[in-house]
Order: C-alpha cells, then structure tokens, then sequence
C-alpha cells in the first residue's frame, strides 16, 4: 500500500517559523499551477508499478485555499492513473479559519474525510506573535463543525514557545482535549533559517527556548494526553481508539510514497525524488512537459540509518531482522542496545527494539547513535 501526497503552495500570509514552501501571492497563477499538477499525475502514473493508493494527503501551504472544484479534479485525476482503494483515507489541511459549514460540505462531496486543523495554540497572544490568520475562537468553532459534520479530526499544536509556561501549556491541552479531537500532533518549536522567527533571534527581539524548558513542556505533554486516554503512537503523534493517521504512518513505517506539486517529495524503497520549489518553475516544467524531479539513489548505508531514524519514532519500534537484511549488525550495535535497554531508554523485545518514554526524549540522540556512518 502507498500513500499520494499533493502540495499546494498557497498562504494568506507567512507565518513567523514557517519554512515550507508557499506564496502569498497566487491568484494570476493559481490555475496554471492546478494544470501542471494535473499533467504531473498523468505523467507520472508509473512510478508506483502497479502498488496500490490507500491514502492522499492535501498539505502546504494552505490547501483549505483549494475548491471543490480542484479538490474534485485533483482526486479525480490519482483514480485515473492510479489504483485506489475503495475506501481512502483522504485528508486535507485546513487552517481554523477557512472552517465554515458551506466549505465543509463541499469538502466532503469533493472526497474529503479527515482534516488536520492548523490550531497551533489556543492563546490568542501566542497566535499573534506567530501570524497566524485565524483567532482561538475560530479554532474552536471550527473543531465543532468539522466534527458536527463527520470528519476524522485531528489538531496541531506547538509547545516549547517563547514566554509559555508550563501552566500556560496545561491550559493549551485542556482546551485541546476538550474538544474531543481523535488525533493531535503537537511539534516543538524550532527556529529554522531563514524565517521570520530566526530573524528576530538573531536580532535578540525573542530569546530562543532552552532545550530544558522545552523538554519539559515534551514531559507534560506526554503525561496530560496518556491520562487523558490518546496513546503516544509516534513522537509527536497522539490518537483515541487507534484512529492514526494512516498516510503519515506509512512515511514512519518505511512504506512507498509518491508526491506532486512544487518541493514535493517521493520515495519507493530505493530512491528519493523531489521536485523543484519553485512555483513558476515548476508550471514552466509541466507546461512543456519537462520533468522538474531531482533523484537520489540511496545506499545501503542511507536504507539503513533512514528505517532506524523513522522507526524508532514510533511505538511499533525497528525490526532487526529487517535491519539485517540490509546491513549486518556490528556487535557495537547490540552493545549499544544492551546498554540502553539497562538504562531503561529502549525495550529489546525479541526482534523488535522499541523507545520506552525515557528513550523518546532523546530519540534523535539514539538513533544517531546508531547510525552506520
């Protein structure tokens, strides 16, 4: 099974951390743009040699700027090309305020079933200083009628912010779990180069967070959401009732992905591709039907350290066997795994190795760790 990314690279406006490619200006382009992802499905219908879609993510950008009429047509265009199963899970990033009853409806008669509502924080001093467009109230409202309307509902937030106390974070995830989302993603902040937010540290206008009040807040979140019944399936990942977010895991897991739209990324085992980030380039490309995708073949070595570094992320943990198949375990390697599971940092469960609660705090640590370099 495969999961189809698209990537729309639309925004109302910048936020203040935000890396990822967008434009704030594209209205005079926005079908030429709609065209190409067309023509890049089409094109492009082999890569999967006959694997099998279950899921299509719709992320950005702001891809709750996309009608039903494109959403509609985009959809249409993987079951063309592709083969789907009958029942996907389709999801669509929105933003809180483009939630509104009329938008809903023709999400859902467009295909849409799951929504990943960018709340980000229910404070409104938080929202500000990170420019986001909508307020704590639309945040609210729009986890109300998506619900009211039957969609799989799950929520980002962000913790580690400047001037946010661990109280403050509390009250965050109140307000979060009371809304009964099934899923909530919650990310620490990091300052990423080029941003607004990097801008402004360098300027000493915001202090950057200590890595320990950060890793404090990671604790809280950890111990709130577990009594409050959502089970850490993934670092940053928490869900009610096994209600995962099925095309993100496939990413966690290793499974074949592929993605269209500008800066897009695909992945079927043994290759990595992505596409140019830029928009204009990116519709000249598929305009004249000129292929805009970079590739990496990847090593042993690259197969090896990517399966520990995703996997270890999640609760279902990496398969030696499987890791033995590409690369053998050097007996450092299970050294390392001994000791870990001494220090109470990882379980080693037959096969399986897995991070208890200790071990995820530095997951990044340990995988490292154990890459083959």
């Amino acid at each position: 099974m495969a999961g189809f990314y698209v990537h729309i690279p639309f925004c109302k406006k910048a936020c203040t951390y935000c890396d990822f490619h967008f434009s704030t200006t594209f209205e005079a382009y926005r079908e030429e743009l709609i065209l190409a992802l067309l023509k890049e499905i089409v094109s492009r219908k082999a890569y999967l040699q006959g694997e099998v879609v279950e899921t299509i993510y719709f992320g950005g950008g702001t891809p709750s700027l996309l009608t039903q009429d494109e959403i509609t047509r985009i959809i249409a265009a993987i079951q063309a090309n592709f083969i789907c199963v009958p029942e996907m899970e389709v999801t669509l990033e929105a933003n809180p305020d483009d939630i509104e009853q009329n938008m809903l409806t023709q999400w859902k008669a467009a295909g849409i079933n799951r929504l990943s509502i960018g709340v980000q924080s229910f404070d409104d001093n938080d929202l500000k200083w990170m420019n986001r467009a909508h307020t704590s109230e639309e945040s609210i409202r729009s986890i109300e009628l998506a619900k009211q309307q039957g969609f799989l509902v799950t929520i980002d937030l962000i913790y580690g912010l400047p001037n946010v106390s661990n109280e403050e974070w509390i009250i965050n995830l109140t307000k979060a779990v009371d809304l009964g989302p099934d899923h909530i993603s919650a990310y620490c902040l990091t300052v990423e180069e080029n941003t607004l937010l990097d801008l402004w540290t360098k300027k000493g206008k915001i202090a950057r967070v200590p890595e320990e009040e950060q890793a404090e807040q990671f604790d809280v979140l950890l111990d709130y959401l577990e009594n409050q019944g959502y089970e850490q399936y993934e670092i940053s990942n928490f869900a009610r009732d096994n209600k995962y977010a099925k095309h993100n895991t496939n990413y966690w897991r290793g499974k074949t992905y592929i993605g269209v739209g500008p800066s897009a990324h695909s992945y079927n085992g043994g290759k990595r591709a992505w596409n140019v980030s830029n928009n204009q380039l990116y519709i000249k490309a598929w305009k004249y039907g000129i292929s805009c995708l970079e590739e990496e073949v990847l090593t042993q070595q690259d197969r090896f350290n990517e399966l520990l570094m995703t996997g270890l992320r999640t609760k279902w943990g990496v398969d030696l066997v499987e890791l033995e198949r590409i690369l053998p375990l050097e007996s450092s390697f299970m050294t390392y795994i001994e000791k870990a599971v001494i220090n109470e940092e990882m379980i080693h469960d037959s096969n399986q190795i897995i991070l208890t609660k200790n071990g995820r705090l530095r997951a990044d640590k340990i995988a490292s760790d154990l890459f083959v370099v």
